[in-house]
């Protein structure tokens, strides 16, 4: 059995980075984890005889801006996706041919949806990444905010990945929680778990300008990821079934 969860993206992004992830050195690295280092432990798994390989993907921001907001692992991802997103699909979408892919074991894919709780990018330690601007009134709702985020509590990634070293057929999963939700209704709630002032709203065009052309694509456009496959399969159970539980008990 071989998992793999290599990224770098455990270091602090700046504000240039979240602009232009894409220049990233951390974001570099991360691609190169997900082909070169990919490659290696596959073939070091081919030759130890491991039965078994999952490994993580990325699940939010990825599907093509059609139909309806939540769609499954059967879905097309975007097949025009914002400039600065392109280079980290080159490492996501290797992991997910290639692992499932192989004919020596069975591979398993997990996509995540946007992590939260204790040691996440939203959790209550005053230096999460995402936590800080909005206790600042930095991270808006643009234009209508009907971009639908999945999110995960990080327990609940945890346990769906011991679920996959047991459980499902090869192939890929979505590891979302139940409830995919526009920015426009998440944000608010995230704000008040984090005794934080209600969000700004800005102008889409303004946003644009400011933030970039990702920014505003995944806060207006994004859908939203369906766990029902993960759920069936994995035998996988969550103890926060929807963010609204989980920003309230689930950030410390």
């Amino acid at each position: 059995m071989i998992v793999h969860e290599l990224t770098a993206l455990s270091g602090k992004f700046s504000a240039r980075d979240m602009r232009h992830p894409e220049r990233s050195a951390l974001a570099s690295m991360t691609n190169r984890l997900r082909t070169e280092a990919t490659d290696h432990l596959l073939a070091a798994g081919r030759a130890v005889g491991a039965r078994r390989f999952v490994a993580q993907s990325f699940g939010a921001f990825r599907w093509a801006r059609t139909g309806g907001p939540v769609l499954s692992e059967a879905d097309p991802i975007d097949p025009s996706p914002p400039g600065a997103m392109r280079p980290a699909l080159v490492g996501i979408l290797h992991v997910e041919r290639a692992v499932p892919a192989i004919e020596w074991g069975e591979g398993l894919v997990l996509r995540y949806g946007g992590f939260y709780g204790p040691g996440t990018a939203i959790g209550l330690a005053s230096d999460a990444q995402m936590a800080a601007p909005i206790r600042k009134r930095l991270f808006p709702i643009i234009g209508d905010g009907g971009g639908v985020w999945s999110h995960v509590h990080i327990e609940d990634a945890a346990a769906a990945t011991l679920a996959a070293v047991d459980h499902g057929q090869p192939g890929i999963y979505n590891i979302v929680d139940d409830e995919p939700a526009p920015v426009r209704e998440w944000l608010p709630v995230l704000a008040s778990a984090l005794d934080a002032k209600p969000p700004r709203r800005i102008p889409r065009w303004l946003a644009r300008l400011a933030a970039g052309e990702m920014a505003t694509v995944m806060m207006t456009e994004a859908r939203g990821s369906s766990n029902e496959k993960a759920k069936r399969e994995l035998d996988w159970q969550l103890r926060y079934p929807s963010w609204r539980q989980g920003f309230a008990q689930g950030l410390g």
